[in-house]
């Protein structure tokens, strides 16, 4: 029987490779968690969706550092940041760009939006309304953004990471499903410890921790890593177990829509991220039920009687993966 090494033996990314993605994302790390106390796993997964060209939702109440962990990302990568905040008022325009009738040149001239950007940090992103959210569809999926007709194309690397409150706090719009199913993974940071908090005390007591947060990696290092992580092997019955998984969603009695075959893809990126961040070259099955619930429960929508039993789609998630066999692979 074929072994996970055996099978990753096909189709191998260098040692080498792997060991600079381990330095740079260490680094990386450690700059994160120096503003982030308490959070390893939360920055483990935001370091995950960057890699594996992704889009995070950072959804949690007010006050636990969700814009903090947007920008410390942002800011330990050498590249071009901008921030939008997310208002009633704020037009798609201002997100995408507009032309400008130039008098000199007697012509329309395009002057690109926040959008055009490396790293977009999107605050409270569902307080503007779903007219506004939409303008980030087209540059999420396709990496462009389209005005008037003419398409422009944004930086590479690309990542969009916004922040939310949830939808039962007031002055808030739900994301269009379009909008949400974007989106690789969605994170709640929760509440620090109290050793956490009382550490915060002392290094957020004075000046904030952001403002001595030096770049600790460039954007040709990350792309660089992104290569790196789409040479990791996934084997075929793997394949086979994430499109398993994602087909039981559409056939839960418990949930009115299911994810689409775009989660499957972002699924299975994510996991080859996973796998890179472990030192391994190839993908075990506890990668993909790792990232399930933060890959998938953003998509899905319950039924009546699931919100009356007061089960949210992670429990959902979390019991359809219990309940699915897992791949027989030798190991």
């Amino acid at each position: 029987m074929t072994t996970f090494k055996e099978q990753a033996s096909l189709d191998q990314p260098r040692e080498a490779g792997l060991a600079e993605l381990g330095a740079v994302v260490e680094r990386i790390r450690s700059s994160v968690e120096s503003v982030i106390e308490g959070k390893p796993a939360v920055v483990r997964l935001a370091l995950t969706v960057l890699l594996a060209e992704g889009h995070l939702l950072i959804e949690d109440v007010p006050g636990v550092g969700k814009t903090m962990l947007a920008k410390a990302l942002a800011r330990s990568v050498d590249c071009t940041v901008r921030r939008i905040q997310f208002t009633p008022d704020l037009l798609p325009s201002d997100i995408t760009g507009t032309s400008i009738f130039d008098q000199n040149r007697r012509d329309f001239e395009f002057k690109p939006g926040a959008i055009f950007a490396q790293i977009v940090v999107g605050d409270e992103i569902n307080r503007a309304s779903p007219k506004t959210q939409s303008a980030l569809l087209e540059s999420m999926e396709e990496g462009q953004v389209t005005v008037d007709g003419t398409s422009y194309p944004l930086p590479s690397p690309f990542m969009v990471v916004a922040t939310q409150n949830p939808v039962e706090m007031e002055g808030t719009y739900p994301l269009p499903e379009a909008q949400r199913d974007r989106f690789m993974a969605r994170i709640s940071i929760g509440y620090p410890s109290p050793e956490a908090e009382l550490q915060m005390l002392d290094v957020h007591g004075g000046l904030s921790p952001l403002d001595d947060l030096r770049p600790v990696a460039h954007a040709d290092d990350v792309q660089k890593l992104i290569e790196v992580v789409r040479g990791i092997h996934v084997a075929d019955d793997l394949r086979r177990y994430a499109v398993a998984v994602v087909a039981a969603t559409r056939t839960s009695p418990e949930l009115r829509l299911g994810a689409s075959p775009r989660a499957t893809l972002h699924l299975l990126r994510a996991a080859r991220a996973a796998a890179a961040l472990d030192g391994r070259q190839y993908v075990i099955p506890d990668d993909l039920q790792a990232l399930a619930v933060p890959v998938l429960a953003h998509r899905l929508l319950p039924t009546a009687e699931t919100q009356l039993g007061r089960r949210s789609t992670e429990q959902v998630v979390r019991d359809l993966v219990a309940q699915l066999p897992l791949p027989r692979l030798g190991r």
